[in-house]
């Protein structure tokens, strides 16, 4: 039985559940929330779970974001005296589920604050307090009586680097945090719709996990030491109990995918400092779009031997700017020495600043690894306020031109292989000419397109298909609005040649170009023949590409006698 309590109409509002045996949940449903962490949208808020669990002693699993502070003390005080809680369980530092950790210890001051070295270590630096704790490794076990006995799974880089996965063998309960969640809320407890949540699982995925793909696949080895999983109790979106194997095994197959690539672009950042992991992030989901594999490593408690690796296997190296003084200095200074004496000629380097206000300087990094016969690969990332939406988008382009530069060899020669008299053939499918516009926030984005058909009658829908490492694949999820501009045969010239030009990571793409806001703010071309307003309603994965359905929701014709541009191919294995 679910109790949602607050009233539905308020936008924060928090539920409670029992999930299993001695387990309960306390959701905060954070409805209107539409950017987290600003590097991607939200078009269905969130939600932020934490439960507890009651055998003999009695342990809290996370807390809740701070912005839901007086509403979870209020609901956790409802179940439980807090000088009952014997355990709180970190998954991990990040503040959507650590935010309240300092208001619970001062309810509950005798809990021990159970954690990877990593967590406790970065709760130290934030608490400022002295605490009761248990490191914890992976395989370790803490049994609470009743027969819940928590086995601990390290799961570090998922998405932080301090992450444990925590199962209860009395339950078949996983605690996952970040992994397997999703931005996603709603009154559902459970994943009984999978067909409602599967862009959002997706989408999360794609962003946070896809730049740790090897990550997901050492946690997912790891947890084949644990029980059946009957359900996954995660720290975002609707709880998995209908769907567990499924969406674990989508995990896997994914992750594989994403290592396949005979490239590697190594990710150096440093937690907890600045912007360093959320650019990074930000970057590596830039990278990953264009099917080279990315492996990010934290500068601090890096394994020299892993670093040394790393550094040798990697077409490229991206490194965050660590503090200039400090711990966290000295760790990130050992760890880029090691970088230095373990890269060659052949390899491609690039920086980012962190705005962490004590930054390194980029130049002479630069110019040390220069001096090693190392290639620039994209201007240096300079960071000169606090980031926002355009800084994001300009890390994200950065790693996308960065991952196409690595694979252009290979995407010729997959071109060169197609037989010519199919390549011909599949070149005579003809298309019209048009030109993808959205915006949203601060980020704009175009695209000339020409795989575009109308896709149904009732609601109006049109199918596009996007190629998996465009820009603007970003802006065109699931919720999204977008304009589609058509262009008009003998007057397509000027667009076509503007929007064909390759734009440096950031840069405004309708700059000298007449536009006029649509309804949702994208931008209109005055010049186009005709356009209309669509909504993504759904997306299908194919290998190359993602095909978009829209349902279309207003549209004007500017000439009505006029034509619309025609694209004809000689081959088929290119636009």
């Amino acid at each position: 039985m679910v109790a949602t309590l607050n009233p539905p109409q308020k936008r924060l509002t928090t539920q409670t559940a029992e999930i299993a045996a001695d387990t309960i949940t306390i959701r905060s449903l954070d409805w209107d929330r539409d950017r987290f962490d600003i590097e991607f949208g939200l078009q269905n808020g969130t939600t932020y779970n934490s439960f507890l669990i009651r055998g003999d002693k009695v342990a809290l699993v996370d807390t809740s974001h701070e912005k839901f502070r007086q509403q979870y003390l209020d609901l956790l005080t409802g179940l439980i005296d807090p000088i009952e809680i014997d355990y709180l369980v970190i998954s991990h530092t990040e503040p959507d589920h650590s935010g309240l950790v300092k208001d619970v210890l001062a309810l509950a001051p005798q809990a021990v604050v159970v954690g990877s070295k990593v967590a406790i270590q970065f709760l130290e630096g934030f608490l400022h307090q002295p605490f009761e704790r248990l490191v914890v490794k992976n395989g370790d076990k803490l049994d609470l009586g009743k027969g819940h006995v928590l086995e601990f799974v390290n799961a570090p880089n998922l998405h932080w680097p301090d992450t444990i996965l925590t199962y209860d063998w009395g339950t078949q309960t996983l605690f996952t945090c970040d992994v397997f969640g999703m931005h996603y809320c709603s009154d559902a407890l459970w994943d009984e719709n999978l067909r409602d949540i599967e862009p959002d699982y997706r989408f999360y995925y794609e962003c946070l996990m896809a730049p740790n793909a090897r990550s997901v696949l050492s946690a997912l080895k790891r947890m084949g030491n644990l029980g059946e999983v009957a359900q996954v109790a995660n720290g975002h979106g609707p709880l998995l109990r209908h769907n567990v194997a499924e969406l674990i095994n989508r995990y896997q197959v994914w992750s594989q995918e994403q290592t396949k690539g005979e490239k590697l672009v190594a990710v150096f950042y440093v937690s907890d400092y600045g912007y360093s992991d959320r650019l990074s992030q930000a970057i590596a989901h830039g990278i990953t779009k264009t099917e080279i594999s990315v492996e990010m490593m934290d500068m601090l408690g890096a394994d020299q031997q892993e670093v040394r690796e790393l550094a040798e296997r990697a077409s490229a190296i991206i490194i965050g700017m660590p503090p200039s003084s400090g711990e966290k200095a000295q760790e990130a200074s050992t760890v880029i020495s090691t970088i230095l004496a373990s890269v060659g000629d052949k390899q491609l380097v690039g920086f980012f600043e962190s705005y962490g206000g004590d930054d390194e300087p980029i130049d002479p990094f630069l110019t040390q690894f220069r001096n090693q016969g190392l290639t620039k690969a994209f201007t240096s990332i300079r960071i000169k306020e606090t980031p926002n939406e355009a800084t994001y988008q300009l890390c994200e382009e950065t790693g996308t031109d960065l991952g196409q530069l690595l694979s252009r060899e290979k995407s010729i020669k997959q071109r060169k292989s197609l037989d010519s008299e199919l390549d011909k053939a599949i070149g005579r499918i003809s298309g019209g000419l048009y030109i993808i516009t959205a915006q949203k926030g601060d980020v704009k984005g175009a695209m000339l397109a020409s795989w575009v058909a109308q896709a149904s009658f009732e609601p109006l829908g049109v199918s596009i298909a996007v190629a998996k490492d465009r820009a603007i694949e970003s802006l065109m999820q699931v919720g999204d609005r977008f304009v589609l501009n058509i262009l008009e045969e003998g007057n397509y010239q000027a667009l076509m040649k503007h929007f064909l030009k390759r734009f440096k990571p950031g840069e405004d793409r309708f700059e000298g170009v007449k536009t006029q806001p649509a309804s949702d703010g994208s931008p209109i071309l005055i010049d186009a023949l005709a356009y209309l307003e669509c909504e993504v309603v759904s997306r299908m994965d194919a290998p190359d590409h993602w095909i978009v359905y829209s349902q279309v929701n207003g549209g004007r014709v500017s000439k009505a006698d006029a034509l619309t541009a025609v694209h004809h191919r000689k081959v088929g294995n290119y636009y």
